[in-house]
């Protein structure tokens, strides 16, 4: 069993920055693919970034490539997202989630299996 607790949203102008912090319970957080993802109101849950067990591969969305950086501290059992140059059409719902997946299905949010809560990201124009 994984809880994940997330942090760092907030509301910020367009081209400023956030980090969000994903805090995990639990022994076995190495274990885990983390994956950041967001929902927009009236919209469905997209991916945004993952990081694998060890923190040598990272995936993105096109959406976010290049402004966007996922990383992880094992020993502190934490998954960041430092989002940069951040749009409007950032603003969404940020929910981190851990799962243990095939790299093909790593966008996948039904691969996951626990997820935290969520925090508010608002990014005026």
């Amino acid at each position: 069993q994984v809880q994940l607790v997330e942090s760092g949203g907030g509301l910020v102008q367009a081209g400023g920055s956030l980090r969000l912090s994903c805090a995990a319970s639990g022994r076995t957080f190495s274990s885990y693919t983390m994956g950041w993802f967001r929902q927009a109101p009236g919209k469905e849950r997209e991916f945004v970034a993952a990081i694998s067990t060890s923190g040598s591969r990272t995936y993105y969305a096109d959406s976010v490539k290049g402004r966007f950086t996922i990383s992880r501290d094992n020993a502190k059992n934490t998954v960041y997202l430092q989002m940069n140059s951040l749009k409007p059409e950032d603003t969404a719902v940020y929910y981190c989630a851990a799962g243990i997946m095939a790299v093909s299905t790593i966008a996948t949010h039904g691969k996951y299996d626990y997820w935290g809560q969520g925090t508010q990201v608002t990014v005026s124009s």
